[in-house]
């Protein structure tokens, strides 16, 4: 019992750094499993994945309180609001914990919080839930799929109901940790030996490309492969950016709002040591991602500069063979691995952010020479930010769009690649979603 209430405590401040404050919550978890390493690691699973599913269901889980529940969920005190949403999670999605336990971890929590006059009424919603938890089945998508209706509006607008629904299912299944494998420091299958001699679950990814996939390991940084730097971690979409771009040996490549590294240390990995790459971004704490991941990997033909990519360096005119522009976005396409994000979107937000693009593409096209390529990307599922930004930039800027068939592998057969550009769903794709659009410089 005292392992499942420090638990639950761990998680209780999990989940009010990120509902009630605003947090990442990737940032969140992860500081709070390095700073309780020593727990076992089933107790670090069971505060991953309660943390995860209540931030991923909140939507769900608040029309079944106010269901359940004679205090509206915006007017309960934030503590409790939280202990039940969290209580909800393991009621409705976690069979293998027996309600009684759910509800009485519940009124410890409260207790131990202070609240010890709302004992019986935290217990009472949870029991009232536990009773009735067979009939908590919703038919539209926002509950069923605890997504905003504007977004899925906004989907629904863009794309068949098909996709849409396919993707809304995609952001609630657990996803796998991708690697890419560097192979230039080591082959393929024998890092692949190296991860299963540590018990690591493997599949290579349908995408080829040396991706990877990763399961029943316990801390990343204690597996070899990780360590010598042979693999990165990267989703499949944002690897997808670099083989799009399809660098050649001796280029020289500007990525622009680079951090934490991963397209950038790929194309150094394709370059095979010949030609560099730039990396910038706005902060030094944010170049100081990819300054780890270059010390651990040992590439020698990256650099680092911070620099604000709204404002252009007359150095770097028409001096680059490839820009890469993997710019600042609403991130909806990585809902989930990062579920809070559809909470914090607006659409005032997404009109913010394709006007940012457009300051950051115009400098970034004046960088490209004559022939050179600039590839534009996002992580997000939005056409103002994606197929909007790709029409307006042809329109412009003097570039045209290059035929990026047979670059993705196999898997990828959409008609837009023939123009140069591809919006990667989840659903349809085994990976986050994601938009690649690849131009070139008239000469």
């Amino acid at each position: 019992m005292i392992r499942a209430t420090q638990s639950r405590e761990i998680i209780l401040d999990i989940l009010l750094e990120v509902l009630e404050r605003g947090a990442q919550s990737h940032r969140v978890l992860r500081q709070a499993l390095d700073k309780y390493q020593y727990l076992e690691k089933q107790d670090r699973a069971l505060i991953t994945r309660v943390a995860e599913g209540t931030i991923e269901y909140r939507l769900t889980i608040d029309a079944v309180l106010k269901q359940c529940s004679s205090v509206p969920v915006k007017k309960m005190k934030p503590v409790i609001r939280t202990i039940l949403r969290m209580s909800v999670y393991q009621l409705l999605w976690m069979d293998r914990i027996p309600d009684s336990a759910v509800c009485n971890e519940a009124v410890k929590l409260a207790a131990s919080r202070r609240f010890q006059n709302l004992k019986g009424y935290v217990n009472g919603v949870l029991r009232s839930i536990a009773r009735q938890k067979e009939q908590f089945v919703f038919a539209d998508w926002e509950r069923r799929y605890s997504m905003p209706q504007w977004l899925i509006d906004r989907w629904r607008d863009s794309y068949d109901d098909a996709t849409v629904e396919a993707m809304l299912e995609a952001f609630l299944r657990p996803v796998p940790t991708t690697v890419r494998c560097n192979r230039t420091l080591a082959e393929e299958e024998t890092i692949i030996e190296s991860l299963c001699a540590q018990g690591v679950r493997v599949e290579k990814s349908c995408f080829g490309g040396g991706l990877l996939t990763l399961e029943h390991y316990d801390y990343l940084e204690s597996l070899e492969a990780f360590a010598n730097g042979w693999i990165q971690v990267q989703d499949a979409g944002g690897a997808l950016v670099a083989l799009a771009a399809a660098p050649q040996p001796g280029e020289r490549v500007l990525d622009v709002c680079g951090a934490p590294g991963g397209k950038s240390l790929q194309i150094a990995d394709l370059l095979d040591g010949r030609g560099e790459v730039t990396v910038r971004d706005l902060t030094e704490e944010k170049l100081a991602l990819v300054e780890d991941n270059l010390a651990r990997t040992g590439f020698t033909n990256v650099h680092t500069q911070v620099w604000d990519a709204r404002i252009f360096d007359e150095s770097w005119q028409e001096g680059a063979d490839l820009v890469i522009a993997d710019l600042p976005c609403s991130g909806l396409g990585v809902i989930g691995r990062k579920p809070e994000i559809k909470y914090q979107a607006s659409p005032e937000r997404i009109k913010e952010l394709a006007a940012l693009q457009r300051e950051i593409l115009t400098v970034a096209a004046r960088y490209v020479r004559p022939g050179g390529r600039l590839v534009y990307s996002t992580c997000t599922i939005s056409t103002e930010e994606n197929e909007e930004q790709r029409a307006w930039f042809l329109k412009t800027q003097p570039f045209r769009s290059v035929d990026i068939r047979g670059r993705l592998g196999e898997m990828i057969r959409e008609d837009s690649l023939k123009d140069g550009y591809v919006q990667l769903f989840p659903g349809r794709y085994p990976c986050d979603g994601f938009f690649i659009s690849v131009f070139e410089r008239d000469k």
